[in-house]
């Protein structure tokens, strides 16, 4: 870690919270960090492969550097703190290969996440794997082999990394692995891009009807590789565009890819229906590009959208689509109760802060009918000697420990002054958002 970043994020750290205005006018070229995503299943592979080379542009995000330290160290405790998808990977990773017994634990958070699917597939196919703690939670103590590998069912809609960390052993197990998902399968996108990331490096893995996806016993290859920039980083970006009041906006995103293959790249299609333009500075297949985002006169009045493949983008869509005054009713948030924190939970309690009384149904569910409620935010009163000039709403939002809340809510800053609570928690995603936020001229003061 360079010197600058780590100054950079000690002095997010100490900070407690973040007061955000909007610039006068929008007008930026942002290079967005690595994708977390593609990054994080190369790093699997990689070491899968024996490969001496890192990939080229990993993303330096916390999650991503959790997994680098743990397959650089291999230390009897691994500890990788609050990375889900650090989580999933390595359970696999670990049961998978002779690389002696380790303890794999991580934040308070992590250890109420469950993981028992994941633990009894892997059982399912040999792997030696104990609780260290509660059942069907972290930690674990897992003794690393090489396991037969087979046939195997598991629920489709449980979350798409336990399917992911599955298929990336599977290349390196006896006989290989067929992996039969039962019911509905959500998050289709990420395993998607599992399976293409495994094909980057000549695995020979594929959907070999509607329901099942076939690994053979093929070595992975070692490669050079390069990862694109992150489409869900530029979720954000595309928030703000959305949100300003000056017309010509402009925001342009280095290093994506038109025809990406991450499930993230959909929010170009969902936010064309808030008012945003995506433009490509060109359309190589596979090479990274500068993509353009401006407003648009078109915006539907109302969203309905249904976010089984797209997950992560939820909260992105919920806070723009209030602040927007645009009713939505939203499906496919399941997997936002076993996020970082409960996702529906949290955008409920921060949005209400707003004077947004959103509606959940079913644990899978956000609805809101576009009526505003008072507002539950601090309120600051303007006077002139005993007469109330003025009032305010001062929303303070918390965090949660997630990412995605501080990525999500910072931009309504372009309709409000916002407050972030604990605002160092981007690190997980896009270590630099604040910089990149001052660089696009917001002032942010804490």
């Amino acid at each position: 870690m360079c010197g600058k970043r780590f100054l950079c994020i000690f002095a997010h750290k100490i900070m407690t919270t973040l007061n955000i205005q909007k610039p006068e006018r929008l007008r930026v070229d942002i290079k967005l960090p690595a994708s977390k995503s593609i990054s994080n299943r190369a790093l699997i592979i990689h070491a899968l492969s024996g490969g001496a080379t890192l990939p080229d542009n990993l993303s330096d995000c916390d999650d991503t550097e959790v997994i680098i330290r743990a397959l650089q160290q291999m230390p009897e405790i691994i500890d990788i703190k609050a990375a889900g998808t650090a989580m999933r990977f390595m359970t696999a990773f670990l049961s998978a290969t002779p690389n002696g017994t380790h303890v794999l634990t991580g934040t308070d958070r992590m250890k109420h996440r469950p993981i028992k699917v994941l633990v009894d597939a892997l059982r399912h196919l040999g792997a030696d794997i104990t609780y260290e703690g509660e059942a069907g939670y972290p930690p674990l103590r897992i003794n690393g082999q090489r396991l037969e590998g087979g046939e195997l069912e598991i629920a489709g809609n449980v979350s798409s990394q336990y399917i992911s960390a599955l298929l990336l052993v599977g290349p390196v197990l006896r006989k290989g692995l067929t992996l039969r998902l039962t019911g509905e399968i959500i998050s289709r996108p990420y395993i998607d891009l599992t399976l293409w990331t495994m094909r980057e490096f000549g695995a020979d893995a594929e959907w070999t009807s509607v329901d099942t996806i076939t690994v053979e016993p093929k070595p992975y290859v070692e490669r050079s590789y390069y990862i694109e920039n992150d489409w869900s980083a530029a979720s954000y970006w595309y928030e703000m565009v959305a949100l300003s009041d000056d017309p010509e906006a402009e925001v342009q995103l280095e290093g994506l890819m038109d025809g990406s293959k991450q499930g993230d790249s959909g929010v170009r299609y969902l936010f064309s229906l808030l008012g945003v333009k995506t433009s490509f500075a060109s359309r190589q297949p596979g090479k990274p590009t500068t993509v353009t985002l401006r407003k648009s006169n078109n915006r539907v009045a109302r969203l309905d959208y249904d976010f089984n493949n797209m997950p992560d983008l939820a909260q992105t869509f919920v806070c723009t689509c209030c602040v927007l005054g645009l009713p939505f009713h939203f499906t496919g948030l399941q997997t936002l109760k076993i996020k970082e924190t409960d996702r529906i939970e949290a955008l409920k309690t921060e949005l209400a802060k707003l004077g947004y009384t959103l509606e959940d149904r079913n644990g899978s569910e956000l609805l809101w009918d576009g009526t505003r409620s008072e507002a539950l935010g601090q309120r600051t009163l303007a006077t002139e000697g005993t007469q109330e000039v003025g009032a305010k709403y001062d929303a303070s939002i918390d965090t949660y420990e997630d990412h995605r809340m501080a990525l999500a809510f910072a931009p309504l800053a372009m309709k409000m002054p916002i407050s972030i609570n604990n605002p160092q928690v981007v690190t997980k995603s896009y270590p630099h958002f604040w910089d990149d936020l001052r660089k696009a001229g917001f002032t942010i003061n804490d």
